[in-house]
Formats: structure tokens, C-alpha cells, sequence
């Protein structure tokens, strides 16, 4: 399995500072950067998140927003240094409509590897807590865990943030 290296995947817990770190690591590279965001508002305090999100972004910054759809907005990308956030909510809304997960995490990984430019993925860590009372959630962890664990063995780097602090993997 080939090591791709310019794939940095960053996970951790619900504040953990990944999204603030991942941004970080990305603007060593030169602007612009493509913020490829999965996230949808449904409700005021999801609408403030993201706006918060946003607000601490220069211009030399793009937002991409791409809740299903990740795969075509890495193709669209170019050259430019790519943060996708987050892989967790990218599979959340894939699970909602029912995709097939294994198909579109194997067609991500296809795209990861085609990208000759730095990417980023910011990924909550699920797999920490307890086993989920029910098979949807269940479904959802043990596809959360077989995601990251196909990206970072592919990654030339992958971070856990604990705290605000990043521990390097790999």
C-alpha cells in the first residue's frame, strides 16, 4: 500500500483543536487554500459554528462546501492545498442518504492518491467512547474506524490532537 506524501490526516475528539491545527499545517504551503467543508446547517447554532469557522480565515482562503459530493470537490481542486473537514461529518451525511460507504470510501482514497498537492483531513476519533447502544450508530463507528484506518495507513502523516495538543502518529 503506497504511502502518499502529501496526505496528512488529523484526528481527535468533539474541541480537540483539529480544524485550528490542520488549518495551521496548511498555510505553510503558499495561498490559496481550499477549505473543503462537509458540514450542513440545520439549525442556528450549526449556522453560528460554521460562521465561527469562517471568521477566523483570511482571504486567502476558498470554501468549498461539499456534504456529499467530497470526491468531486477534490477533483476540482487543482494544485492547490486542500483541508477537508470533516471526514466524520462526510460519512454522517453519506450514511443519512444511504450511500454505499464502502464504495465512496474507496473512490475517496482514489482521489486522495491522484492529488499531487498537500491535503489535510480532520477526522473526529469515535472509536474511544463505548459501544453504542444501537445499529445505526454502531454501523456508523465501525465505519468511521475502517475509514481512518484506510486513510492513515495511507498518509505519509497522522496527527491525534488531545487537548489542543498535537501528537504525531506517524
Amino acid at each position: 500500500m503506497p504511502i502518499h506524501p502529501n496526505l496528512t490526516l488529523i484526528l481527535g475528539g468533539a474541541r480537540s483543536g483539529k480544524s485550528l491545527h490542520a488549518e495551521t499545517l496548511l498555510t505553510i504551503h503558499p495561498a490559496p487554500w481550499i477549505y473543503i467543508a462537509t458540514a450542513q446547517s440545520f439549525d442556528d447554532e450549526m449556522r453560528e459554528r460554521i460562521a465561527a469557522h469562517r471568521a477566523r480565515r483570511d482571504a486567502g482562503w476558498r470554501t468549498v462546501e461539499a456534504p456529499v459530493d467530497l470526491v468531486g470537490a477534490l477533483a476540482n481542486t487543482g494544485t492547490a492545498p486542500v483541508l477537508v473537514d470533516c471526514l466524520t461529518l462526510w460519512l454522517t451525511n453519506l450514511l443519512l442518504v444511504g450511500a454505499d460507504l464502502a464504495a465512496e470510501s474507496a473512490a475517496l482514497e482514489h482521489a486522495l492518491l491522484a492529488r499531487a498537492a498537500p491535503t489535510i483531513l480532520a477526522a473526529s476519533e469515535v472509536g474511544l467512547g463505548i459501544v453504542p447502544d444501537n445499529p445505526l450508530a454502531r454501523r456508523f463507528r465501525d465505519a468511521a474506524g475502517l475509514l481512518h484506518q484506510r486513510i492513515a495507513a495511507r498518509a505519509d502523516r497522522v496527527v491525534l490532537m488531545v487537548a489542543g495538543l498535537p501528537l504525531v502518529v506517524k
